[in-house]
């Protein structure tokens, strides 16, 4: 299984949300491109980032943040968050940007991301963000009336090969993921699942790793020291 540790992006800086709250931010550091060397040297080949800003507004104001994460670490970079135009793809695939992640606009404009998943294919990641089992957009801001495993269903039917699937009742909470939940999608789909949301203990990872999941994103349990980055990389086996 894959470890892809989290940088959250806000004003230049690396922050994480409790539940996806705005209101309930903490700063974590001033120099996100220095935490992505970090991840590195603990043995981390993928970074999962998130633009806060974007996913509130449609913009890209970290562009230039993502590119140094990725350039100063060497690691796989996926970036969601505001990607809404196959211009804002093309900006972060053409910039070095291994994948993209599609959250509102996967829900909000299906013909755009049939498009860019004809057109980039395993690129092109969607981020299945929960809230009471539902989808949840803009930030996590909007609650829809689309349920988890219809949803899921309609990406694989249109050939998304990864999902980023969210509790976010669980996120930066730090008491545990929704094993549950996991276990149900990855049972009923072939698609390349990354547990994301409360990773909070080793534990967590062992469980999500004997699943068989493709990934998991540690972020609030990396901040705190919950999480050893290099244990969690050696639990979940081998990382290319």
């Amino acid at each position: 299984m894959k470890i892809f540790p989290a940088i959250d992006l806000f004003d230049g800086k690396a922050v994480r949300l409790l539940r996806g709250r705005y209101e309930d931010m903490t700063i974590y550091s001033e120099d996100p491109p220095a935490i992505g060397r970090d991840f590195a040297a603990a043995g981390a080949r993928y970074i999962h980032i998130v633009d806060l800003e974007g996913a509130k507004d449609g913009t890209t104001p970290n562009f230039d943040t993502v590119c140094r994460i990725k350039k100063e670490s060497g690691c796989f970079c996926e970036i969601g968050g505001g990607i809404r135009s196959e211009t804002v793809i093309e900006k972060y695939l053409d910039a070095g940007i291994d994948r993209v992640i599609l959250g509102t606009a996967a829900v909000t404009d299906r013909d755009f991301l049939e498009a860019a998943v004809g057109r980039w294919g395993e690129r092109i990641a969607v981020g299945v963000d929960l809230k009471d089992g539902y989808v949840a957009i803009k930030g996590w801001t909007e609650k829809t009336e689309l349920e988890a495993r219809v949803f899921c269903e309609q990406m694989q039917a249109l050939g998304v090969q990864t999902i980023i699937v969210t509790d976010i009742s669980k996120d930066g909470a730090m008491k545990g993921t929704n094993h549950e939940l996991y276990e149900e999608l990855s049972e009923r789909f072939g698609m390349q699942l990354v547990a994301s949301g409360g990773v909070s203990t080793i534990e967590d990872v062992k469980r999500l790793a004997a699943r068989g999941l493709y990934g998991a994103i540690i972020g609030k349990a990396y901040y705190t020291g919950a999480i050893d980055l290099s244990e969690a990389i050696e639990v979940a086996g081998k990382q290319r």
